[in-house]
């Protein structure tokens, strides 16, 4: 096991608004389609582990996101309907921006979507729950 680093308060702060940040985008992914849950909620679990163990235990702990950030830990594992949500949400969502948004930008949402999808389906599926 290797020793924890001790980084100097201003690094903490950075990487603990930084996982903040990644948390309440995850959150609002939930309800906004063009933004998938699972990659943010790791991400700020990340971070979370540069800055701050206390919120880090607590994101780890939580009943919602705690074991999708366990199953990333062990064995780099997404549940399948967590890949089958993100995958409808993303494509609904690139649709709606395809429909609203100006024409040179249309492709960007879904180029994106695609990206994330791609990875998120290449990663193995954890135990069902």
């Amino acid at each position: 096991m290797a020793l924890p680093v001790h980084r100097p308060l201003w690094q903490r702060a950075v990487w603990t608004t930084a996982g903040v940040v990644a948390l309440a985008l995850g959150v609002a992914g939930i309800f906004l389609p063009l933004l998938p849950t699972t990659p943010f909620v790791l991400l700020a679990a990340f971070c979370f582990s540069r800055g701050s163990e206390r919120v880090e235990r607590w994101l780890v702990e939580h009943p919602r996101f705690g074991p999708m950030v366990r199953d990333w830990r062990a064995r780099r594992a997404v549940p399948r309907r967590a890949k089958q949500l993100a995958s409808a949400m993303m494509a609904f969502g690139s649709v709606w921006a395809w429909w609203v948004m100006p024409a040179p930008w249309r492709w960007l949402p879904a180029l994106c979507c695609a990206a994330v999808a791609t990875w998120l389906w290449r990663l193995p599926d954890a135990e069902p729950r």
